[in-house]
């Protein structure tokens, strides 16, 4: 079947005054999402130590952010479209702001856990917001392209930021002041967007199907709450149930998008190759990354020694390829192709992965810090351009749903590769063998086997602490031979999806 879609040609409308200021704001919300991405990272020890959660609760904090967000964002980016993205962006950021707060204070595992579903429910409304409105805003496909670099170069530049400044604050303040970094900038971006963003929206929208959005939730929450346990604890009738219940979920949603009217979300996008395309490389992408990022700072804390505040800028040159990556991704698909410079990114990040399972405890820092390097410029280059691909697929009106499809493969490709690539470093970690006496704390979390091993004898301790590290660098490096399967996989699909695709001139 022919697809419907087309890229869309807006050159022929007025370049909106204002339209660079604006944009600033719009940074500032992104800004906000991957700094609390990466400062939980960071503060994950501290939170073992302080909470004492469980293996599987401490996985649960780490991603139950991306499975309600996941779940959520095309709801919300459809709701955005129907009553105005700048109005849903700055309710948004004034919630996750409030929640941000309830994080810092979270006295219990299962109260931290339920924090980072709501701030998951406040992140669902910004990020479709956001590249709505860049669609909406720059109507001109090189000044949009540049845009969307910039926007995405100040996601990477979130992720340099958020360690060091959390790095920071962990050295002289308790864990939960890393959440609290998020309120300055809540505060800017509402003030100054009040004033500076445009409203937009889709001017006949249909209304909003509410069993839509319920079929959605149920359909992401429980299938992903599926794999997160079959990769832990291996198939049993309550992960079969539950993976039965959100396929089932699932296929109820897409049966009612094609029969209603006005769909949350318009199945008819996905005929569209390069739209596919660019969203499975992305889910991909960030499956293979994400695991591996997420215990990058224990290793680098827990394993190697590091204080915070270096474990940060250790990480810097992920952020630093990314940015400048970013800032040329568009002219660089328009001079070579779209699908070179999505593939190539991917294959270099991919490489990079496979350079980490040589890595040990006393690794020097020259081959992590070029892998980072890499990882950062592959991802800028296949992310940003993807992210336009994705915008100048669809008509503006559609652009909320479409930015949400976009994000909720980041998110679910974010928790998947927390669940699966997580469990694989978790279920390696805890068969490591202490010396007797070993609690059973120790064998849950690297954090916990640091934390008992203040309360055991010294020789006692070191011989633990020496087998726990052992056997994380093992699951590690694992992890990271998984990760740079699934991204040289994802390599070859873009090469053959994204065949023939260009950007607008």
């Amino acid at each position: 079947m022919t697809s419907t879609l087309r890229p869309v040609d807006d050159t022929e409308a007025v370049k909106r005054p204002g339209r660079w200021l604006a944009l600033g704001v719009l940074v500032l919300a992104v800004l906000l999402v991957a700094v609390d991405a990466t400062v939980l990272g960071l503060a994950t020890p501290y939170i073992s130590e302080d909470l004492q959660p469980t293996g599987t609760q401490l996985l649960w904090i780490g991603d139950v952010y991306s499975f309600v967000i996941a779940s959520l964002l095309v709801s919300m980016g459809s709701l955005g479209d129907r009553i105005g993205r700048k109005r849903i962006l700055l309710y948004g950021a004034t919630a996750f702001g409030a929640i941000s707060v309830l994080n810092a204070y979270a006295t219990t595992p299962e109260l931290m856990i339920l924090a980072r579903a709501l701030l998951g429910v406040a992140g669902a409304t910004l990020m479709p917001a956001t590249l709505a409105l860049i669609r909406n805003l720059f109507h001109d496909p090189r000044e949009r392209s540049l845009a969307v670099g910039i926007w995405g170069a100040t996601a990477s530049a979130g992720t340099a930021i958020g360690p060091i400044l959390g790095g920071f604050l962990l050295e002289h303040f308790w864990w939960g002041s890393v959440f609290l970094i998020n309120l300055p900038v809540m505060a800017v971006l509402v003030v100054v967007g009040i004033k500076m963003l445009p409203e937009s929206k889709n001017p006949s929208p249909g209304p909003w199907d509410l069993l839509s959005v319920v079929l959605s939730l149920i359909g992401m929450v429980a299938l992903v709450y599926a794999v997160k346990e079959a990769a832990t604890h291996g198939f049993a009738w309550a992960t079969l149930a539950a993976a039965l219940l959100g396929a089932g979920a699932l296929y109820g949603f897409v049966r009612r998008q094609l029969t209603l009217p006005a769909p949350l979300l318009d199945m008819r996008l996905f005929r569209h190759r390069g739209f596919s395309g660019a969203v499975l490389a992305d889910l991909l992408t960030i499956l293979g990354l994400s695991g591996l990022v997420f215990f990058l700072s224990q290793y680098l804390q827990l394993v190697q020694g590091r204080r915070p505040f270096e474990a940060g800028l250790a990480e810097l040159p992920a952020a630093i390829g990314a940015v400048a990556a970013g800032l040329v991704a568009g002219k660089a698909a328009r001079r070579f192709s779209v699908r070179s410079v999505v593939s190539g990114g991917l294959a270099a990040v991919g490489l990079s992965l496979a350079a980490l399972t040589v890595i040990g405890q006393s690794t020097g820092y020259p081959l992590l810090g070029a892998a980072l390097l890499v990882v950062g410029i592959g991802a800028g280059f296949s992310f940003t351009v993807t992210a336009d691909v994705i915008l100048s697929s669809v008509p503006k009106e559609q652009a909320g749903a479409a930015s949400a499809v976009s994000e909720t493969a980041y998110e679910l490709g974010a928790a998947l590769g927390i669940a699966v690539l997580g469990s694989i470093v978790t279920g390696v970690y805890r068969d490591f063998t202490g010396p007797t006496g070993t609690p059973p704390q120790a064998h849950e979390s690297l954090g916990g086997a640091v934390e008992a091993a203040t309360r055991m004898p010294t020789d006692t301790a070191e011989t633990m602490l020496n087998a726990a590290r052992e056997s994380f660098v093992d699951g590690l490096t694992l992890a990271a031979g998984v990760g740079a399967t699934v991204l040289l996989l994802a390599a070859v699909a873009s090469w053959v999806l994204l065949r023939g695709q260009r950007l607008s001139s």
